[in-house]
């Protein structure tokens, strides 16, 4: 893609779960070659750190249920500041395709004729589930995997939790701590065994770290127990196997 000074650029830059050495070296190019780095507030400090010495950093961080930073804002600085043909760095944390409102800042660059491109990065799900040693998919017994989340902006309708329990599937929720209650209550409604096995995985990739191992049935309260904290990726896995056991186990009781 080629630069140019006359009008600026703006990249949406994905900078990983936390971990440093997560980060893609396109970013990493990105980063240094930026004359501003707008960041996000789980942005690990080590990777702001990479932008060259005199460039501006500007945090413009956002916590779950509260905005310090109004999108609308930061939507309109990063536009300002590419008009005065500087390179612009939309630093997020994850993946900025993955519930990082990369819609909203790509639409404003578009709408003000500034060149835009996103720069994937590794999104939590990808790093909490490799940090356990589980595979986001497995061959014959979850062959579908969705990413969704727990949070839905005020007032939207909530998520129809309903479609996503089905034998087969693997989830992973985002945002989805202060919810648990609900999306448990949903999915169970809907028809997903209590036995359900759920990895929840707070602060991936990064020294604070922690794994906790429960059930649907448990996942609340096991979550209230054990103290976890936003960011977390909640795992709910229905295994095609799990089905088979308790159909199985169903026609012989009715027998």
């Amino acid at each position: 893609m080629i630069m140019t000074r006359k009008t600026g650029h703006i990249a949406l830059v994905g900078a990983g779960p936390g971990a440093l050495d997560l980060l893609t070296l396109r970013a990493h190019s990105r980063i240094k070659d930026a004359d501003v780095v707008l960041y996000d507030r789980l942005v690990d400090p080590a990777i702001v750190d990479l932008a060259r010495t005199g460039a501006e950093r500007i945090y413009v961080g956002k916590e779950v249920g509260r905005c310090a930073w109004p999108q609308g804002r930061i939507d309109r600085l990063i536009v300002a500041k590419a008009k005065l043909g500087l390179r612009v760095v939309r630093l997020k944390s994850g993946d900025p395709s993955v519930f990082g409102r990369a819609c909203e800042e790509i639409a404003a660059a578009r709408a003000a004729g500034i060149e835009v491109e996103i720069v994937p990065g590794v999104t939590a799900a990808s790093a909490a589930a490799a940090s356990i040693a589980t595979p986001l998919t497995e061959r014959g017994e979850t062959d579908s995997l969705i990413l969704t989340t727990g949070t839905a902006r005020p007032g939207d309708a909530a998520p129809d939790r309903a479609r996503l329990a089905y034998p087969g599937t693997s989830m992973a929720f985002y945002m989805a701590v202060q919810r648990a209650a609900e999306v448990q209550a949903d999915l169970l409604a809907a028809g997903a065994p209590a036995a359900c096995p759920v990895d929840i995985v707070e602060r991936a990739s990064t020294p604070s770290e922690r794994h906790v191992q429960t059930t649907l049935g448990q996942l609340s309260q096991s979550i209230a127990e054990q103290g976890v904290q936003n960011p977390a990726i909640l795992f709910i896995r229905y295994p095609k196997s799990l089905a088979a056991a308790l159909s199985g186990a169903a026609r012989i009781i009715a027998a």
